[in-house]
Formats: structure tokens, sequence, C-alpha cells
């Protein structure tokens, strides 16, 4: 297969796939290692940059996805004013940040927190797969220990957690 078809490959299948594929996935599905695989993706993203189109293939969530590039974000919102639903309440958005930047913590200090009963954000956040039970807590009860998921990643764009911005920064912004 020709240099410029397998980059048509893999462009087609990320954007069948509608979530992220990993390079081991793709590695699964063509007949390629993975050096190559990245060195196409790596150049696919360039195509797309550089093109300035509507679509992106950005790195999210460990794998690689086609997303609306964000200067149109307020168009593709007025498009889809009827899913406001898929909006996070303040209350689940407080939930998910104490969760993304102290995991894995149990339900109890969620709350010592936040200083408010979490059962019921804590379960829409378990419902929308934005965190996940990654263990137990060695301690009376053995309560459950929550973290982040791939969606989580997925939902706000981000390669890895450690692409969260740090306290620092957040104060920066405050002084701003």
């Amino acid at each position: 297969m020709e240099e410029s078809q397998k980059k048509t490959l893999l462009e087609a299948l990320l954007f069948l796939s509608g979530e992220p594929l990993t390079i081991s996935s793709l590695k699964g599905i063509v007949e390629m290692d993975e050096s190559e695989i990245k060195r196409l993706m790596d150049e696919l993203i360039d195509d797309y940059t550089n093109r300035d189109g509507g679509i992106l293939i950005t790195e999210v969530a460990g794998g690689y996805q086609m997303t609306t590039n964000p200067r149109y974000a307020p168009w593709i919102k007025k498009m889809h004013g009827s899913q406001l639903s898929s909006r996070l309440s303040i209350a689940a958005l407080e939930t998910l940040a104490i969760i993304a930047y102290k995991q894995p913590l149990i339900r109890a200090e969620v709350e010592e927190i936040r200083g408010v009963n979490s059962d019921g954000v804590i379960k829409t956040l378990l419902d929308r797969r934005l965190i996940k039970m990654v263990g137990k807590k060695e301690a009376p009860g053995k309560p459950m220990l929550y973290g982040t998921t791939r969606e989580f990643l997925q939902y706000f764009g981000l390669k890895e957690l450690s692409e969260l911005p740090t306290l620092r920064e957040f104060a920066r912004e405050e002084a701003i």
C-alpha cells in the first residue's frame, strides 16, 4: 500500500470511529508498525491544521479523534441548542474537579471538601462515565475510591491528566 493510501486509510478509520483511536487499536486494524502509525497521524494532524477547515484531528484521551474546529463553537452550539442537557451542573463540575485533582478518593473526602452531600452528583458522574470506581480504601467499611475515566479526558479534550491546569495557573487567571 502506498504512503498516501495508508494516510487516507487512517483518516477513514478516524472518521468512522466517533471516539478516540489509540495507536495500538489502529495497529490491530492496519498492517503498520506503531512508529509508522504515529508518523502518519502526526502528518494528518498537520494537514488538517494547515488546511484550517472546520474539522481537525487531535490527540485526546490517549488516542486520536476527529473534532470540530473550536473557532466554530458558537454556531455548533446554536445547531445543538436543544442538547443543553449535556452540560454539567456547577455541583458536578466541582465534584469532578475534586476527583480529577485528588484521585483516588472516597465520597466522604469529596463531601468534606465540598461541605455538602455528594451522593447524587457522584451517581450522575458515574452514569455519564466521567468517573469510575477504581478500588476500595483500606479503611473501616472499605469505601469505594473514585477516579476519572478516559471519557473524562475526551469530554474535556485532554490527552492526559497532566494537561489539567495547575492551581497556580488558576490563581494567575483570577489575578488578570
